[in-house]
């Protein structure tokens, strides 16, 4: 499964490329992340549970950053071994640029790859699972990257204050209002 997107993000590049490599705002980000440890030098490792389909299953993996290009780009690769469920592994190559209306522009070319009783699912319904899982990161991590909006929060669901409680949080462990 291949997928190419962007996100316009209103906050300066130098926070965007800053929250890439915060394992805390990775945690945050990544659907059924219960887990994330490590650092940008020696990987990340996560534990994310996910259901595709009939499957449901914990996944633990590593994460690892190559071909960084300070505040311009890198590839984020990444494989989980889900036991019984199978593995899934991938990467997502991530340029920043500075966007015309103000904030940064995060475009990014995901690639991922199933094996085991996951794939034995159909190429469709793991091709959609993909997807939704790439867009749901990169909207999480614009929302928090982002912060609060004026006026949000009200009649917010748990999920929705989850999110909220972690938004502007970056600014703050960034030193910046």
């Amino acid at each position: 499964m291949q997928l190419t997107d962007h996100r316009d993000i209103a906050a300066d590049r130098a926070t965007v490329w800053a929250a890439l490599f915060d394992p805390e705002i990775l945690k945050a980000c990544v659907p059924g992340c219960q887990e994330m440890t490590g650092n940008p030098e020696d990987g990340f490792e996560a534990v994310v549970v996910q259901k595709v389909g009939p499957v449901k299953a914990t996944f633990k993996g590593h994460v690892t950053l190559s071909d960084v290009v300070e505040g311009e780009s890198c590839t984020i690769s990444g494989e989980g071994k889900g036991g019984a469920a199978g593995f899934a592994k991938g990467g997502a190559k991530v340029r920043l640029s500075d966007h015309d209306a103000g904030g940064t522009r995060l475009d990014y070319d995901v690639e991922a790859k199933v094996g085991g009783k996951l794939a034995q699912l159909g190429s469709r319904l793991i091709d959609g699972f993909a997807k939704k899982m790439a867009d749901q990161f990169f909207e999480n991590f614009k929302t928090v990257v982002e912060g609060p909006a004026d006026g949000e929060g009200e009649g917010e669901g748990a999920a929705d204050a989850e999110l909220k409680e972690k938004k502007g949080w970056l600014r703050a462990r960034l030193g910046r209002d």
